[in-house]
């Protein structure tokens, strides 16, 4: 038997070649959206871009995964490996981490031992670089209590930006008030825009002034900042980068980020799960970074 295996969430937007080379089990979440079923498109995003094109004004619902499914995946797992470790969604904005503590609980005593749940405190891009580090200990040979009490330090280190396109799916999902979605399309026609960042596991935005005309150069000269604040100009950085289906900016903040900064590996771009993307909308832009 291997010694380590891992288990999280599709939230994590980990791509397909990540997930098979190293084996993580990976539990579905659940959009239910019966109006965009039926609708073209190769990705929740465009099905949601056609809905607006009908005119159509409902709103899909998420849940997070049940006990059961976690338990079906660290059961596969423990026939594989000989601990696993979970690291979930952010339990501030999701019950996904509460499903895998229950499900961990059902295991038999000898089993439960042998399973670890850590909460990422992040989503998306954030939650897979604390993958990808819990990834790079285990092959360092630590063994299961090490990796755990070393991502759960490493987690405040997590940066992560997300810009969205327009504040109506946010309103839309009754995240916020009509009124707020207002001010803040007032806000971003005047160069003002609402950058998300995760601050103690939520997800809160904060007001930015910019001269900058679009997505990448917004990330850009916030992570340029970072990095001067933070003292990491000479660091060596892995970022990862998720979008709302807007590849060309996805791969143009790549281009831009590897250009200016050869001390930044960007790992991979890759499109937001339906749990996050659902509330921000197409368009989203997501920057996530922290020192290897």
């Amino acid at each position: 038997m291997e010694k380590i295996g891992f288990v999280t969430e599709e939230t994590a937007d980990l791509p397909p070649d990540i997930i098979e080379r190293n084996q993580i089990a990976i539990v579905p979440v659940k959009l239910d959206w019966p109006e965009i079923e039926n609708l073209p498109g190769e990705n929740t995003f465009q099905k949601m871009r056609e809905l607006e094109k009908k005119g159509i004004t409902s709103f899909g619902k998420t849940s997070q995964p049940s006990p059961k499914e976690y338990l079906e995946k660290y059961k596969q797992m423990l026939e594989r490996f000989n601990k696993v470790i979970c690291i979930s969604l952010t339990s501030k904005h999701s019950g996904c981490h509460n499903s895998a503590i229950q499900a961990r609980n059902f295991l038999e005593p000898e089993l439960k031992e042998k399973v670890f749940v850590i909460d990422s405190l992040n989503g998306s891009a954030g939650q897979a670089l604390l993958i990808l580090k819990a990834l790079d200990l285990a092959k360092e040979g630590k063994e299961a209590e090490e990796i755990v009490k070393e991502i759960e330090e490493i987690r405040p280190q997590i940066h992560l930006y997300g810009i969205i396109e327009d504040p109506k799916w946010l309103e839309a999902s009754g995240r916020i008030s009509h009124l707020v979605a207002n001010l803040l399309r007032k806000m971003m026609k005047a160069g003002i825009l609402p950058m998300l960042f995760f601050k103690n596991g939520k997800l809160t935005p904060s007001i930015i002034r910019t001269k900058a005309k679009d997505k990448p150069s917004v990330i850009l000269e916030k992570f340029s900042a970072d990095i001067k604040k933070f003292n990491k100009e000479s660091s060596k950085i892995r970022a990862v980068i998720t979008h709302g289906d807007t590849p060309k900016e996805a791969q143009r903040l790549k281009e831009i980020v590897e250009k200016e900064f050869k001390n930044v590996e960007i790992v991979f771009l890759n499109i937001i799960n339906n749990v996050v993307g659902s509330p921000t909308g197409p368009g989203i832009l997501v920057f996530s970074w922290c020192e290897i």
